[in-house]
């Protein structure tokens, strides 16, 4: 072989080389941050959970002082069933999915905000220790909850804008990358609900 062919193979091996590695390198990309939105709605259900696991404690505490109560307290263990029956793979996000598991969440967080009106009734209720701790790890977890959903949606964005920039998407569409959902604030959500103690 000549010398001009030796060093048109060698150009060709690097573009090869070259251009194997920008794929490689942005399929893994795109992988890294899909874990990253993966491991983020993990977090999310976490703390869902935690809400889920505090409320058997809480009905427990007030059924103790407002047994008459019944309905409400019957709300709220139902709308916990509902909420902890929604559970949506990491792998499987879509917007309809998130919709449901959303929608979940909203009626277990109105069938709390309906069982602190009944506590108002009871002021004995309000100043036992149990439900004053109870109380404090309850609004400790809905903040964590709003922090979650927001590191979720930020891992969201990021992975959507990579998959989205050219030519990237045309390497999302050929290995099966797509969107992932946001979490959306309820309708009426901009009106903060009161909840008094």
């Amino acid at each position: 072989m000549k010398k001009t062919g030796w060093i048109i193979l060698i150009a060709v091996l690097v573009l090869l080389f070259i251009i194997f590695s920008w794929f490689k390198g942005t399929y893994n990309t795109m992988v890294t941050k899909s874990e990253k939105v993966n491991e983020k709605w993990a977090q999310v259900e976490n703390v869902y959970q935690r809400r889920a696991d505090l409320i058997p404690n809480l009905v427990n505490t007030v059924k103790g002082y407002a047994a008459h109560e019944k309905e409400t307290l019957q709300s709220v263990i139902e709308a916990r069933a509902k909420a902890t029956s929604v559970n949506i793979d990491a792998s499987n996000l879509t917007a309809q999915n998130l919709q449901a598991f959303q929608a979940a969440q909203a009626g277990l967080s109105q069938a709390l905000s309906k069982l602190m009106v009944v506590v108002e009734r009871y002021p004995e209720l309000k100043a036992n220790q149990n439900f004053l701790e109870l109380q404090s790890q309850l609004e400790g977890t809905e903040n964590r909850i709003a922090i979650e959903r927001k590191r979720f949606n930020e891992a969201t964005r990021e992975y959507n804008t990579y998959i989205k920039m050219f030519p990237k998407n045309i390497i999302a569409g050929m290995f099966g990358f797509t969107k992932k959902p946001y979490f959306k604030a309820e309708k009426g959500a901009e009106k903060a609900p009161e909840v008094k103690f």
